[in-house]
């Protein structure tokens, strides 16, 4: 007997077995030393079964398995009122908002009473908000970092009048509105000059994060306009937060003059953060020059410094708020370094920590306490007096300084988005007593409402001021020129889709057009690096058309909804051939890939909405990802889908032909002849060429015009040989679904495969 073989089975039971023994060997001896007198045995009084039913119930309702089950409700309830708005143009911010509404006492408190006491009572707020403000502290670190302070300083001068002029003019409207609302809506004992400040300072908020988005969503970013409104935003976001903190030291304080010692400390804080802490943190940040990653003692110094000055601006009596803001603001201004710490945090910050923040805030917000019209005729009033007060303000002050009036209007309806920051607010002037919970829900509701007409008010200005240039569409569909669109997410994609539309074009002169368009992701940029990611994705395309010599359009788009966005372009453009990547699994053929692919097509909204719609199916195993099947599905020209196995150019190119259906392919490699002089073999794998009249008609004429570029095999078995000898195959949709179903031997072997669907 071979031993070896058995050893480490045998060491192993051996080792149970001893360690076992000796285990229960002391736990009879330790079972002696008891003192029986001194011993408390627990008796049942129930069943087994009934024992188990109450300890299960006391585990259910547990302080952190009740925290647990309230954050994965929020999560999932938040991302699907996200994706609705996502779907209707609107940023997810007011998905979000409105998800925290819906699970307050607003809808499922007031139609579900019992669900509404059993995940969110009383007791577990209290650790519900403190988990929401680490996650708003988080938050507002990474809004000051977002700030481009060095575009403020080069072209403040128009902005800085707008921004003020955005801040002034609602804030005086917010006081005397005060006047009006004070005796009916303010809280017993709240000092009128407190009351009419934070209303005040509500109505001049603007979210910068929500209207940076919006700004590259509607690629406004490189125009003077986005740089204005940009601008516009950071310098109202600095001076709103600083009035705002001076607002809650007189709040706290009573009065101005009593608050003259916290606002002269909070003017020592600041002094203090931008001429020592800020230095410190860029001689720090410099040792991480040129570096991909940040090392943890690099990590804890800005955490430490994230955490010190939240604290001190909480100790002074300003809020810790402040000092996140602050502490974001003077971190290196590099870029880079920006974005690698963002990264670090943003994720945990704004999926997992400020939804809470949406719920809690929710939880706060009584709709239902506006019962009669009078209370929603108020907030009506509200409503109406932040619109004038920030979007005619912004636009008027825009217009005087020269600006026309369709960028005027749209500063002031950018300018007019509140959003979180609005939130963020409301909470402090609620926690501080200043807001009543009618005035609360009002206000909730003016920021719900100015944050969505932002969308609509920007697509009725473009309507309004709609020249005739802009009517005519980007491309003439008489124009003979053939339009190729191709569409990638990263610059090596980018560079293999060029070549491969080279060759279908090469020869054609000036009768091409080829577009690069990459649309990215808008989570994934940040208002001051747009342009550095821009360059950084397009520099291989550029790189590769300098090589080909080749003319090259580029189109760079940040979107929410990157599936719709390129179908919308591909279909309005007049393109005659797509071009895109196959999308690749990073889990694909293990067993995690697919119970993860699984579970993802069931919680996938869009996945699921198509199977309600008879266009898909849940468990139905497609040759393609999700991404791409929506784009075969929505687009309405001929899409070309690459799978790249390292391809260079497609001189040698092998078109299986399984049915008549896929005849269509000879016009494609018809082309690759024409413009690249390709080798094409035609496999009539079903022997159905021979017996067609009209398409070896077809063939005889391209080997007329091109002798010796085309040949037509009849053989059934193809060999690995022969797939590895070729350049590039081309295939219908239809038949890729086959040899996927079928697991064809050739899938193993096959060069890059450009699979071609045709509406």
């Amino acid at each position: 007997m071979n031993w070896g073989k058995y050893k480490n089975f045998i060491f192993y039971v051996t080792t149970i077995i001893v360690f076992s023994c000796l285990m229960y060997f002391f736990i009879m001896e330790g079972q002696t030393l008891e003192v029986k007198e001194n011993m408390v045995v627990k008796t049942s009084t129930g069943s087994t079964w009934e024992n188990f039913v109450e300890s299960f119930k006391t585990n259910l309702h547990h302080p952190l398995a009740l925290l647990l089950a309230q954050i994965v409700t929020i999560i999932l309830v938040a991302r699907l009122f996200g994706w609705i708005c996502m779907k209707i143009k609107q940023p997810t911010v007011i998905g979000e908002m409105v998800a925290g509404i819906v699970l307050g006492p607003s809808l499922v408190g007031m139609y579900f009473p019992e669900f509404s006491a059993f995940l969110f009572p009383k007791e577990s707020l209290g650790n519900l908000q403190f988990l929401s403000q680490i996650g708003l502290i988080l938050f507002m670190y990474i809004v000051g970092m977002e700030l481009d302070l060095s575009i403020l300083r080069k072209k403040a001068q128009d902005a800085i009048v707008i921004s003020h002029a955005s801040i002034i003019i609602p804030f005086a409207l917010g006081i005397g509105l005060s006047y009006f609302i004070y005796q009916e809506f303010a809280p017993d004992g709240v000092q009128f000059t407190s009351f009419a400040l934070f209303i005040a300072i509500a109505m001049s908020i603007t979210a910068f994060p929500v209207l940076a988005r919006i700004v590259q969503e509607r690629n406004l970013q490189k125009t003077k306009l986005g740089t204005i409104v940009i601008t516009c935003a950071a310098a109202d976001d600095i001076t709103a937060w600083c009035i705002l903190a001076a607002v809650i030291a007189i709040v706290k304080a009573g009065s101005f003059a009593s608050s003259i010692y916290v606002i002269i400390m909070a003017i020592a804080y600041v002094f203090l953060m931008i001429k020592i802490v800020k230095p410190f943190l860029k001689r720090i940040g410099d040792l991480q020059a040129g570096k991909n990653t940040i090392n943890k003692p690099m990590v804890a110094i800005f955490f430490l410094t994230l955490i010190l000055s939240s604290y001190a601006t909480e100790v002074i009596g300003i809020h810790a708020l402040f000092g996140a803001f602050m502490a974001g603001a003077i971190m290196p201004e590099n870029a880079k370094f920006r974005t690698l710490f963002i990264d670090k945090v943003e994720d945990v910050a704004l999926v997992l920590l400020l939804p809470l923040f949406f719920v809690f805030t929710g939880l706060r917000t009584q709709i239902g306490l506006l019962n009669d019209g009078h209370l929603w005729m108020t907030a009506g009033f509200i409503i109406l007096t932040a619109v004038i007060g920030k979007f005619v303000g912004s636009a008027l002050t825009a217009r005087f300084l020269g600006i026309n009036w369709k960028e005027s209007l749209t500063i002031g309806a950018l300018m007019n988005t509140r959003g979180l920051m609005e939130l963020i607010v409301l909470n402090i002037g609620y926690d501080l007593g200043v807001l009543s919970p009618e005035i609360f829900a009002m206000m909730v509701i003016m920021a719900l409402f100015t944050t969505f007409m932002t969308g609509p008010a920007l697509d009725f200005i473009n309507f309004i001021f709609k020249s005739k240039k802009d009517n005519v569409e980007t491309h003439d569909g008489n124009d003979a020129k053939y339009r190729v669109l191709l569409s990638f997410d990263n610059p090596e994609a980018g560079s293999t889709l060029l070549k491969l539309a080279h060759d279908f074009t090469n020869k054609m002169n000036g009768n091409k057009s080829i577009t690069a368009m990459n649309i990215a992701p808008v989570d994934e940029m940040h208002a001051y690096e747009i342009d550095e990611y821009e360059n950084q994705q397009f520099k291989n395309v550029i790189e590769t058309s300098h090589d080909l010599k080749l003319e090259v359009t580029t189109l760079f788009k940040a979107s929410t909804d990157i599936e719709n966005d390129l179908t919308h372009i591909s279909n309005k453009g007049n393109y005659d051939l797509l071009l895109i990547m196959l999308g690749k699994s990073m889990y694909e053929g293990s067993l995690l890939g697919r119970l993860l692919g699984f579970t993802t097509k069931i919680i996938n909204p869009e996945k699921l909405l198509n199977t309600v719609k008879g266009k898909s199916y849940i468990f139905n195993n497609s040759p393609f990802d999700d991404f791409t099947l929506q784009i075969l599905d929505k687009t309405h020209i001929p899409v070309g889908v690459l799978v790249e196995k390292d391809f260079q150019t497609a001189d040698r190119v092998f078109v299986p032909i399984f049915n008549l259906s896929d005849f269509y392919l000879l016009e494609y490699a018809k082309r690759l002849i024409n413009n690249n002089n390709s080798q094409i073999i035609i496999l009539d794998v079903a022997g159905q060429i021979r017996n067609n009249i009209e398409v070896k008609e077809l063939i005889r004429s391209i080997e007329q015009v091109a002798p010796n570029h085309i040949t037509l095999y009849n053989e059934k078995k193809i060999e690995k040989e022969f797939l590895n000898s070729q350049d590039l195959m081309l295939i219908s949709s239809k038949s890729w679904r086959n040899l996927i179903d079928t697991k064809s031997l050739w899938l193993s072997d096959i060069p890059s495969t450009l699979i071609i669907s045709n509406p």
